[in-house]
């Protein structure tokens, strides 16, 4: 094959997707997607360089920030050995990366009735009883694309402690990266799902500010305002919220009152 011909075939399998996003002066990488080779912008994302060669998310995108963890992406680069994991919305492509999408990762879920659940940390090793393999590699928690410590409310857990638990685990978006990479098999994001309902429902303190609202709520102490303010024109609407008066960033948390006190 000669030079040209090479050149000709290379170019079929370039990018035909929407080159509209193409950063002026960007130069292109070649990245494998699916085991084909497209030529792409190298200041896209993975989940931007897809869309670019011609790919459509029917599944494996939702929020394209980083919060919702649907695309899980799974990637080699080139001379490495090491398997690499990340979110195809957050994850800059590089020249000869190999990729394939995860928009689901098929960990073990157990199946229970949560009414039934007691907040002690035994109903959890029951569930889970893969908890007790976890040998504290880390893996988990090097996959993980929020820097959450996976390893550490695995072993606070392992320890009894569901409320530790809940709050390291608290930036999880369950987009399963952490099982992927574990030799213990755990589905650690499903475990930590668990951990943080129990502490929220039977474990957390209750906000008495919350539930003295509530009862406000439904004795119908705002039901007349309410029923004023839908009769006020779309405008007036806007002034109203524009004018109203606002919490100073530098407010101490929960000693602020506003002036007006009618509708508090």
């Amino acid at each position: 094959m000669t030079a040209n011909a090479k050149q000709q075939d290379r170019t079929k399998a370039m990018a035909t997707g929407d080159r509209a996003i193409l950063p002026e002066g960007a130069r292109t990488v070649p990245i494998y997607i699916m085991g084909r080779r497209y030529d792409v912008p190298e200041t896209l994302t993975i989940m931007k360089a897809m869309e670019y060669a011609g790919f459509k998310f029917i599944r494996g995108a939702g929020c394209r920030g980083g919060i919702c963890g649907a695309c899980s992406t799974v990637y080699r680069k080139a001379g490495n050995y090491k398997l690499q994991v990340g979110l195809a919305c957050q994850t800059v492509v590089e020249p000869d990366m190999y990729l394939a999408q995860i928009p689901f990762y098929p960990a073990n879920r157990a199946t229970y009735d949560f009414k039934k659940i007691l907040a002690k940390p035994e109903e959890i090793f029951k569930l889970y009883p893969e908890l007790l393999r976890c040998v504290a590699c880390n893996s988990c928690t090097k996959a993980c694309p929020m820097d959450v410590q996976v390893m550490d409310y695995v072993s606070a857990l392992l320890q009894g402690n569901i409320e530790k638990a809940a709050r390291l685990s608290f930036d999880c978006i369950q987009c399963g990266l952490c099982a992927s990479r574990c030799m213990g098999e755990l589905p650690q994001y499903h475990i930590a799902q668990l951990a943080r309902r129990i502490y929220g429902s039977m474990i957390m303190p209750r906000a008495a500010h919350v539930a003295k609202r509530v009862k406000e709520v439904e004795s119908g102490k705002y039901d007349a305002m309410l029923k004023q303010l839908k009769k006020v024109a779309r405008e007036e609407l806007k002034k109203l919220y524009s004018s109203r008066e606002r919490e100073p960033d530098t407010a101490a948390l929960g000693e602020w009152m506003p002036k007006d006190k009618t509708y508090v």
